[in-house]
């Protein structure tokens, strides 16, 4: 708890560097900008500067937050024709192929940051630039991730040279520098955005990608901005729940908490089974329509009126009491992501998600720049007749979703998570358990969790549950039609989720980070 800011990530270096910027005076989105940067050097598994990035914002002097829609696009050349000329009919997860989305993380930093950011650049980046310059200890998660991908890392000689140090995979504990990449930081420090969307960094992408095969151009990175949008939102419970608007999958969380709105949820604090099963009867059917509808909305209508109305919410629930419930399987679906939350002594408050979507992303880094570039373009189809098919300069189904709650026109809760399908879920998790089970963050980020699809690429179709869960409950969702496989008792495929909560009346802000993850929340 404090009350001049917190700070919320899942790596202990990057919520220091955030605390750090808070103290030199910087705002949440300074904070938030210096975290994703230390995250892109110290988490590389996870995310980047060749990743994108969603962002909500509160200002202290509004009622609602904005959106920034910081995903890159499929550059001009990525068309169906031209990966079915290659005899593929899928796009590959791994390599340059899988390459195929302008990075857009760095653009929605700058964009960010001339808007609410109060130190500069420079200083914001400086802790980033500091641990790739000079090093960081690797942690169990680098270490883990890159053991299990070898093969995908040797793909690209230049990965491979960064993050496999004499041919193996680093152990935690060593000690790893990344110079090609602290050079690049250093460029944006000094350029801006034109230090990577331009320039020698810009130029050295390009030659790298069309070398490996892929066809990008200087225009694709010169041409790409991201967005400011209003966000999208629903009321439960006496709070106005915000998510950023598609191509997010953010409207699927406030589905499912219009659906839940429908039952006693507060009644279910002492029944598990019941609880799961009914959040994951709201999660089939906000799926379902999640896989219908999302994609680019500049290419594709989506009936968010509707599928955002109390109507909607109310026919879901009557299948759900009727005993009939959605049994839809989702589509697969990948991402290792990070989530940040952060508030600063004024009140501005900053939920941000960045990610290269799977693990190590395309585990192609662009020659002598030290970005690793994202596959987030994986996951569009080659399909003509699917709603998410690829086409140039379209923006992905994405699985990015930052959180805000709002009570009385105030931010009351700053949340998020990484996870890809598990997203929505975790958030819907953590709101129920803090605003129906009275639980605070850390408590609410602790519990037992649940995982129900194919989260990570994972084909499976049941129902994870952690091993913390009482045994007993698995009889219980057996007998309500769940395949249920116990896992481990912080099994990190429950993402690592963060959450800050304030205090309307005392201002006490109330930070949690998961330690199924390597985070910390950290006050000042």
């Amino acid at each position: 708890m404090s009350l001049r800011g917190m700070v919320c990530s899942p790596h202990y270096l990057a919520t220091a560097a955030g605390q750090a910027i808070l103290r030199e005076g910087g705002s949440a989105v300074d904070a938030a900008i210096a975290v994703n940067a230390v995250l892109g050097v110290v988490f590389p598994h996870m995310t980047g500067i060749g990743g994108d990035a969603f962002w909500l914002i509160h200002s202290n002097d509004a009622s609602a937050p904005v959106a920034l829609n910081g995903s890159g696009r499929a550059v001009g050349a990525a068309t169906r024709d031209w990966y079915r000329e290659r005899e593929l009919d899928v796009i590959p997860h791994r390599g340059a192929l899988a390459a195929l989305t302008v990075p857009g993380a760095v653009d929605s930093w700058c964009m960010a940051h001339e808007r609410y950011g109060r130190l500069p650049l420079s200083v914001v980046l400086e802790p980033a630039i500091e641990h790739a310059r000079h090093g960081y200890p690797v942690g169990e998660s680098q270490a883990r991730f890159t053991s299990e991908c070898v093969d995908a890392l040797n793909g690209c000689p230049v990965a491979a040279a960064q993050f496999l140090p004499d041919g193996r995979a680093p152990q935690p504990g060593d000690v790893m520098r990344q110079s090609a990449l602290a050079d690049t930081l250093e460029t944006i420090a000094r350029h801006g955005r034109a230090g990577f969307y331009e320039g020698d960094v810009a130029a050295e992408i390009v030659r790298h990608l069309g070398a490996a095969g892929q066809a990008w151009t200087a225009n694709d990175l010169a041409d790409h901005r991201g967005d400011w949008a209003e966000p999208i939102s629903t009321r439960y419970r006496g709070l106005d729940c915000y998510q950023t608007p598609p191509n997010s999958q953010g409207f699927a969380h406030l589905i499912m908490l219009n659906i839940l709105e429908q039952f006693d949820v507060a009644a279910l604090h002492d029944d598990p089974a019941a609880y799961v099963d009914l959040v994951v009867a709201a999660t089939r059917e906000a799926f379902q329509v999640r896989d219908q509808y999302l994609t680019d909305p500049v290419f594709h209508d989506i009936p968010l009126p509707r599928l955002l109305s109390k109507d909607f919410a109310r026919e879901c629930a009557a299948r759900i009491r009727d005993g009939q419930p959605n049994e839809y399987q989702a589509q697969s679906i990948g991402g290792d992501t990070t989530a940040t939350t952060v508030v600063d002594g004024q009140g501005n408050a900053v939920s941000l998600i960045q990610s290269i979507y799977h693990e190590w992303g395309a585990a192609t880094m662009a020659g002598d720049t030290g970005v690793l570039l994202q596959n987030r373009g994986a996951l569009f189809s080659l399909a003509d007749d699917h709603v998410n098919r690829l086409e140039p300069g379209k923006r992905s189904f994405h699985t990015l979703m930052p959180s805000m709650a709002y009570r009385d026109g105030r931010p009351w809760l700053v949340y998020g998570t990484m996870g890809g399908e598990g997203q929505p879920q975790t958030c819907t998790a953590l709101l129920t358990r803090m605003l129906d089970f009275g639980l605070d963050p850390q408590r609410a980020v602790d519990a037992p969790r649940w995982l129900y699809g194919r989260s990570w690429g994972a084909a499976i179709d049941g129902l994870r549950v952690e091993s913390r869960f009482d045994p007993a409950m698995d009889a219980s969702l057996a007998a309500r039609g769940h395949d249920v496989d116990r896992v481990g008792a912080w099994e990190g495929v429950m993402g690592h989720a963060v959450a800050i909560r304030i205090d309307p009346t005392k201002g006490v802000l109330q930070g949690a980070a998961d330690p199924r993850g390597e985070g910390i929340a950290l006050g000042w």
